[in-house]
Order: structure tokens, then sequence, then C-alpha cells
């Protein structure tokens, strides 16, 4: 079959540079009503009826014939299992990947602190790993080791101390590769259930699935809207859109290698967005052309057509300052500054989930191995989040420690303050223990 695209030309000199701009930019959850009320009705069901209710909703939206909880459970000797099951080179491919995720991520381990002032007062912080957290993994076709190792390792790293994995295992396909990175990474239980119900199950806990602090990881429309549902029972990573990138090039890379970094997002699914940013016009045009050169060869065609027809766009931009104006305004998820010297552009750019400096760094090695997490903020979100990561596993309480000649100097700042907002019981609580010696004073 024929695939073409007619990927959009915009131009930041235009007047109406900026509603074009948005419109591409806007997307909107296909969550609905009827998504909406199946989800609430799959998360009571869940938790009214526990096990059952995940044997019942496996049979019926992955046609898995269990009769039992225990068909739906696989142990850590079944993970190890895996991988003598995968090739020697994905052994080592993922291996690799993992030693490197981990090795970035333990330098964002944070440790408890505290000080002592001169009056014998001691203030703090206590870092504590999460207990539990539950990892939701895509299965069937959409199965991604990658995550999995991105997911867990972080969690591992922060200290916690049980990391549970769902994924579904549609029609009974059991995804080898997924299983063995979750044994590398160090996953210690294995529900294969999916959807709204694998995430009720985490979020409330049934018979025997455990109920765990936190859950991460991509899913589906139903999953998002999961796990909406039950923020707050549990903490989750973030409801993610569809992956972007951005590209910001001076003009001087090879167009055929822009095209298929484009690709790399585009060929996710049919609402990724993939857009190039420069102030070159002519080599808009070439990637333009290498776009339609490659995308018959791809395996992903129609959906890389749809994404690219329907969400892509090539830029044009007077200079590059103007390209960091515009990378800033997106937000995206992924931006690959191709660039002749990227460092020079980096304090320029101040919203961006993950950078990728210069030509040769294509986003693909952030997905799989470079290291820094492939968790990250889309639909514009990385103004006020950031990648996942050790800190996402983490709690912080505070340490307040005062001693008499403390308290007592405390007290009286906190005397006028309480007092101020009409809290007696607060004021009064604090002057208890103000010396009767500066009381006088």
């Amino acid at each position: 079959m024929t695939v073409s695209t007619a990927i959009a030309r915009l131009n930041a000199a235009d007047p109406d540079f900026a509603r074009h701009l948005d419109h591409l930019l806007s997307w909107e959850s296909v969550s609905d009503d009827a998504v909406n009320q199946r989800v609430l009705d799959i998360i009571k069901a869940v938790r009214e009826r526990g096990d059952a209710a995940l044997v019942e909703f496996t049979q019926r939206f992955d046609g898995v014939q269990a009769t039992s909880i225990d068909d739906l459970i696989l142990d850590r000797e079944r993970l190890e299992l895996a991988l003598t099951r995968i090739t020697p080179v994905q052994r080592q491919a993922l291996e690799k990947a993992a030693d490197r995720v981990r090795i970035y991520h333990e330098r964002q381990k944070q440790d408890s602190w505290q000080y002592t002032e001169a009056d014998g007062t001691v203030l703090g912080q206590k870092v504590t790993p999460l207990d539990r957290a539950g990892l939701y993994v895509p299965g069937g076709k959409a199965s991604y080791p990658s995550s999995v190792l991105m997911n867990a390792i972080p969690a591992k790293v922060a200290g916690v101390a049980e990391v549970v994995m769902v994924v579904p295992t549609p029609r009974g396909e059991v995804n080898e590769l997924v299983l063995a990175a979750a044994c590398i990474a160090g996953v210690d239980r294995v529900f294969t259930v999916g959807g709204a119900q694998a995430v009720a199950a985490l979020a409330y806990g049934t018979e025997s699935v455990p109920q765990v602090d936190k859950i991460v990881g991509p899913g589906n429309i139903y999953v998002a809207t999961a796990k909406r549902h039950v923020f707050g029972q549990v903490g989750i990573d973030m409801i993610a859109g569809p992956s972007e990138i951005l590209v910001v090039c001076d003009g001087q890379t090879d167009p055929d290698w822009i095209a298929m970094d484009l690709f790399s997002q585009a060929e996710h699914d049919e609402d990724a967005q993939a857009i190039l940013v420069s102030p070159d016009a002519a080599f808009l045009d070439r990637v333009a052309a290498s776009i339609d050169k490659l995308l018959p060869t791809m395996e992903r065609a129609q959906i890389i057509q749809k994404s690219v027809n329907g969400r892509g766009a090539l830029i044009q931009v007077e200079d590059m300052q103007q390209a960091m104006d515009v990378a800033n305004r997106i937000a995206p998820e992924h931006l690959e500054l191709s660039v002749a010297d990227p460092q020079a552009w980096l304090p320029h750019i101040r919203h961006a989930g993950a950078i990728f400096m210069g030509r040769h760094t294509s986003e693909a090695l952030g997905d799989y191995c470079a290291g820094p997490n492939h968790v990250l903020p889309t639909s514009g979100t990385a103004r006020f989040s950031s990648p996942l990561g050790v800190y996402d596993f983490q709690k912080r309480s505070s340490i307040i420690f005062c001693s008499e000649q403390g308290a007592s100097e405390l007290g009286q700042t906190a005397s006028v303050l309480a007092r101020g907002e009409s809290l007696t019981a607060h004021a009064r609580s604090a002057e208890y223990r103000i010396l009767t010696q500066q009381k006088g004073n």
C-alpha cells in the first residue's frame, strides 16, 4: 500500500503562528463518560470481590483461561526461567542497559540530613523509601522490557523493599523479554493481570495482590483513567499523554537522520507528535523529502503516516534563539539539540523532559540504554514535572528537636503569630514551654 505524508509547515513569522501552534499541541484524553463509568465499575468490583473479580475480568478482557488467581501469579523461578529462553544477545543487551540505568540512578539517591543550632535545636530531614511499589507493564503487542528496567530499577535503588509487577498476557501470550527484564531489575512478584482491574488491585489490595504505596508505568486509556481515580489512595507517577519529540536543528545534520528521529516517536501510535524546528527553510525541504523517501520502508508506516500528518510539523524560525523560544513554549517530552555546539544552547532551555545533545545523540538511545530514565513528562507538563527517578520512590520527613532554650525562644515567636491567627490553643501550647525568666522579661 502506498504511504505518503502531508506534514504541516509552520513559520514563526506568520501572524497566526501562535494560534496554529496551540492547535497543533492541543491533545484531549479520549476518556469519555463511558470509559470513566466502566473503570469505576471495575474498581468497585475489585474492591468488593478481590481475586475473584481479577480472574473474571482477565478471562473476559484478555481471553485467558484462568480458573483461580494461582493461574495469574508468576514466581521468581519463572522469571529466572525467562532469562534462559531469550537469546544470549538479548540477555547481554538487557544486562548492559540495566547496569547503565542503575549507575545513573545511584547518583540520584538522597541521604537524610540534620544540623544543630547554637541553642541545641536540631532540624533536619529523614529520607525513607516506600515500602512497596506497583509497576504496570503493557502486554501483548505493546510489550516494553525497557519500561520494566526504567520503572523497577529506580525503585530498587531507592531502597523499596518490594516491587510488584502487573502485566496482561492477552490470549495467554507471555513476553519472555519482559519477564527477563523483570528478573534483571529485581522485581519481586508478578501478576499476569492488566487494565483498570490491575490498577485497582494494586491500589486497594486483594487476597493475593498486596496493596502498594505508589503505582508507576504506562498503559492504555483504561489504565490511565484508573490511575487518576485511585490517586490519593496511592501515589502515581503521572497521567501520560502520547509520546513527543521536538528536534531543533541548525540545518547541518543529515536529513535522513532527522527524519528517522521523528519517526522514532511517531511509530508509537497515531497520536504521537514529532516536530522539527529550524531556521533553514531549505533544510526543512530536505527533511520533508527524506520523510517521503523513508516512510515506505518502515514496518509501522501507516501509524507513522497518521501521526506525522495529524500532529507533526516542520517549523521555520528566524534564528536559533527563536528556536529556543519555540522549544520552551512546547516544553517537549524529548528534545534533540541537533546543532554544532549544543552546550552553548543548553542554558536557554528551561522546559524539557530529556535533552539529547548533539548530532549523534538520537532519542532512541535514551529510550533503551543511555542511563537516564525514559519515563518523562508529556503534553507540556515538563514546565513543572521531572523524569521518573529515585526521588519518586522516597519520602521525606521533617525532623524538629527543640532544646529547652530553643523551645523557649521559638515559643515566643509562635505565640505572637498564633494569637494573630486567633488560634489560642496553638499559642498556649507554645507558651507553656517559654522559660519563666523570659516570660518576665
